[in-house]
């Protein structure tokens, strides 16, 4: 089994650097796909990008064969990674980890169960792990192994969410932000006014919540105005174009802002420009996109602006993973089930052919030769020759042990691609 991620999260990297390395755009995503088949023809690729992470799955299901050159080395995804985004190779040493087999496989199980997120138990990842998939397939990038890992995750956190308490309580980003954060800033909702920004899942999520919270007026901006309005629609808003951002912002109390920008559409002068016309009542911002949309600067404007990126909320998740301990070991106890059943179908696919091959060949020597021996011996009875059978046969098995155990042994640890080879080479098994 060939299976590597090459990861940053947020555990391993700041918020900057992250930004940097997203794929912001299905069409940026659509040609780091196209260059990464150019590069490694023969592999399978999944690209999971979202604001906390971005990670590459590579895997090649071509058990027995070379794989020398084939697959993307963690050196040569960071190659691609710094090639693609513009970064030096110099600010991404350090940032960067990979795991390679079962390890990996764990990772992702861990990623779409939402125990690698900053918020425990939040639904949100599931669905973006799901995405990317689809964006995967869509662009060709897909293969067999990657498509059973990709289902067995969409499998594993299901069993977690039905079988744990992970997803009980505030479990979003989005929840988590605004009942810590925004509540610290209003005593309630039903009297302020919501711009959202953007009408992507993020911003749904967000609605969801201040929508249960009593908002008392919701406005979704975006620059597909079609998109803004069917958004709004479901959730008893409306809609208004794009130009009108800066007096929306300057009478709203709470701002979410979710886009897909490359870069920060709100600066601090500009917003200093829109708090002229706003009062300077107190106004809650709760970046979640990445990279920001806001600009750090904004939150300094004056004291009643209180902004919150990604960053900020890595104190209060933490919190909340503490508190969810016991919770955590019923899932990776889960975790680990479902992994030792993954590694062992993919390895026993690999290794099943060339272990039934082997005894099939092996057995048939036997059978021939003992045809042989018994024209020569026809004076022997059928005791004599069912004994010689036993003896024979308990000689072949005898022999196939040692390099069957082998076989077996490495494939604990992953397909052990070099020994099949081995075999097939030894043993003159052809393909």
């Amino acid at each position: 089994m060939n299976v590597q991620v090459v990861y940053c999260s947020h555990h391993t990297t700041s918020l900057a650097v992250r930004e940097r390395l997203a794929f912001a755009s299905a069409e940026q995503l659509s040609r780091a796909y196209q260059s990464l088949r150019t590069i490694f023809p023969k592999s399978e690729h999944v690209v999971l990008s979202t604001c906390n992470r971005v990670e590459i799955y590579t895997a090649q299901d071509e058990p027995g064969r070379d794989l020398a050159g084939e697959t993307p080395t963690e050196e040569q995804v960071a190659e691609f990674l710094s090639q693609f985004h513009g970064v030096s190779r110099d600010d991404l040493c350090g940032t960067l980890l990979a795991q390679t087999g079962p390890e990996a496989v764990r990772h992702l199980f861990e990623v779409s169960s939402s125990l690698d997120s900053m918020v425990l138990g939040e639904p949100q990842i599931v669905n973006q792990v799901k995405e990317a998939y689809r964006v995967a397939q869509d662009n060709g990038a897909c293969g067999p192994l990657t498509h059973a890992l990709f289902q067995g995750a969409m499998r594993v956190s299901a069993r977690v969410r039905t079988e744990t308490a992970l997803s009980e309580g505030r479990v979003s980003v989005a929840s988590v932000a605004v009942g810590e954060f925004g509540k610290s800033i209003f005593d309630r909702f039903s009297d302020k006014t919501l711009v959202v920004i953007g009408a992507g899942e993020m911003a749904e999520e967000t609605l969801r919540y201040l929508k249960d919270e009593g908002v008392r007026e919701i406005v979704v901006v975006n620059r597909s105005l079609e998109r803004a309005e069917r958004l709004a629609a479901d959730w008893g808003g409306k809609a208004r174009p794009f130009e009108e951002l800066d007096a929306l912002m300057a009478r709203a109390d709470v701002i979410v802002s979710t886009t897909g920008a490359s870069a920060p559409i709100v600066d601090a002068a500009r917003f200093t420009a829109i708090r002229r016309r706003s009062a300077d009542k107190p106004v809650f911002i709760l970046d979640l996109a990445t990279p920001r949309d806001f600009e750090p600067a904004v939150g300094d404007v004056d004291e009643n602006v209180f902004l919150y990126d990604i960053e900020a909320l890595e104190a209060t998740c933490e919190k909340n993973r503490r508190q969810r301990a016991k919770e955590i070991e019923r899932a990776r106890r889960i975790i680990d089930e479902e992994t030792g059943h993954f590694v062992h179908a993919i390895n026993h696919k690999a290794t099943g052919p060339i272990i039934s091959k082997l005894r099939a060949e092996w057995n048939q020597v036997r059978e021939d030769e003992e045809r042989r021996l018994f024209a020569k011996l026809r004076h022997l009875n059928d005791g004599d020759r069912q004994e010689i059978k036993r003896s024979i046969e308990l000689i072949v098995n005898k022999l196939l042990h040692p390099p069957l155990e082998a076989l077996r042994d490495e494939a604990r640890n992953g397909t052990p691609h070099n020994l099949l080879e081995a075999l097939r080479r030894l043993f003159g098994l052809g393909e």
